[in-house]
């Protein structure tokens, strides 16, 4: 099945503060996997506060990959899909990034440039203290984030095709990844 609308697949977090580094740390993992059809673009946005309205509008459905703050144990995914995010009081804190992406998102419906389908796959941070290593308790949650965002990509009609040759995630802030992160494990 061919895409008939753009998807864009956007990892947020700072991949200096520890855990808070997941979204672009799961867009590489992605990219080193994974061959995605023309129309579905993996984008590392670092952390974009409100200019993330601008990518919103580019896309006809949007997968966010995020630390969220959650009553849960680290390492724990949560799915949280628009209508629960516009819903979302202002102050409330999904993630680290709220509550620019609760104002971004409401902006960008307000305007009429918000996609029709959002998905924010989180993972709950055991730790978002300066470092650029990731807890083994996100680690443990990063296959089934991973699961997530294909199922939701399947489920949009854009079916990735896992890489003849994988390559080595170019994830640059790490100075070393544990072996089932480079092959294809996770």
């Amino acid at each position: 099945m061919t895409v008939s609308r753009r998807i864009g697949v956007l990892g947020i977090g700072n991949v200096l503060m520890g855990d808070d580094g997941i979204g672009p740390f799961i867009v590489k993992i992605l990219e080193a996997r994974y061959e995605f059809p023309p129309d579905v673009i993996l984008h590392d946005l670092g952390t974009p506060g409100l200019g993330i309205t601008s990518f919103f509008a580019d896309y006809d459905a949007v997968i966010l990959l995020d630390a969220v703050s959650a009553n849960a144990p680290a390492g724990e995914v949560r799915l949280y899909r628009k209508d629960q995010l516009v819903n979302i009081p202002v102050p409330q804190r999904v993630s680290p990034h709220d509550p620019a992406l609760v104002e971004a998102l409401l902006f960008s419906e307000l305007a009429g440039q918000c996609p029709q389908e959002i998905l924010l796959v989180g993972i709950v941070p055991k730790t978002t203290d300066l470092g650029c290593t990731l807890s083994n308790e996100v680690r443990s949650g990063i296959a089934s984030a991973i699961s997530s965002v294909l199922a939701e990509l399947q489920r949009l009609g854009a079916c990735p095709r896992v890489r003849s040759k994988q390559s080595r995630p170019s994830i640059w802030w790490q100075d070393q990844l544990p072996s089932n992160l480079t092959s294809g494990e996770a």
